[in-house]
């Protein structure tokens, strides 16, 4: 069984910064993607970016120069660093891993942590 746990959220102001961690442990195959998802309330869970385990990183389009996520080393942490902060990043933010080997795969989601950026 695999676990994420995800910490970092909390309240900020516009313009500040928010770090996100996620730690995986339990069963994970050396191939493997970490995603960090969001959802505000009333829209459809989106992709915020992604990383493999090779490093090669995606992000979506609002975030693009304001968010890195990076996993620095071979243990099975994610972060998520997210500055100059908008209203708009308001979300439930959850950890994703996918994880494969040959035919196998499974998908895994974190319990989601709250980010709020207010004034």
């Amino acid at each position: 069984q695999v676990q994420l746990v995800e910490s970092g959220g909390g309240l900020v102001q516009p313009g500040g910064s928010l770090s996100l961690s996620c730690v995986a442990s339990g069963n994970i195959f050396s191939d493997n993607v970490m995603d960090w998802y969001r959802q505000a309330p009333g829209k459809q869970r989106e992709l915020v970016a992604s990383i493999t385990n090779s490093g090669r990183t995606n992000y979506a389009d609002p975030v693009k120069g304001r968010f890195t996520i990076s996993k620095p080393n071979a243990k099975n942490t994610v972060y998520l660093q997210m500055n100059n902060l908008k209203p708009e990043d308001t979300a439930v933010y959850y950890c994703y891993l996918g994880t494969w080997a040959g035919a196998q795969g499974y998908t895994y989601w974190g319990q989601g942590t709250q980010v709020t950026v207010s004034s």
